[in-house]
């Protein structure tokens, strides 16, 4: 059995009709992982599963929430003490993605 196997069998046991894009939410988990503390990656992708059932978010809307939450991780400000994160490379298509307004709350702020 694999992964998609697998999440196909949660989605069947918790009837869920939906599309799951496991490398967005294992590149989030990583992210989370390395750049805040290892718990926080399974926190993290719960939260994100958490706003986008609430909000009925289509794919974009997704991706956009996701890529939000890793540019919080990338910029959380970790203990002097903390081990440097490895090296994560992080690709979240973002072509079709309007990110005006967080520019514009940008300069609001």
């Amino acid at each position: 059995m694999n992964l998609h196997d697998w999440i196909d069998e949660v989605c069947d046991i918790l009837d869920l009709d939906t599309e799951v894009d496991e490398g967005l939410i294992l590149d989030l988990a990583r992210v989370a992982a390395h750049q805040v503390q290892r718990t926080a990656a399974p926190v993290s992708a719960y939260l994100l599963g958490f706003a986008a059932g609430s909000t009925d978010a289509d794919p974009v809307a997704l991706e956009r929430m996701a890529a939000q939450i890793q540019r919080l991780a990338d910029s959380w400000d970790r203990p002097s003490s903390a081990r440097e994160p490895d090296d994560v490379d992080v690709v979240v298509d973002e072509a079709d993605v309007d990110f005006s307004a967080d520019l514009e709350d940008d300069r609001a702020g």
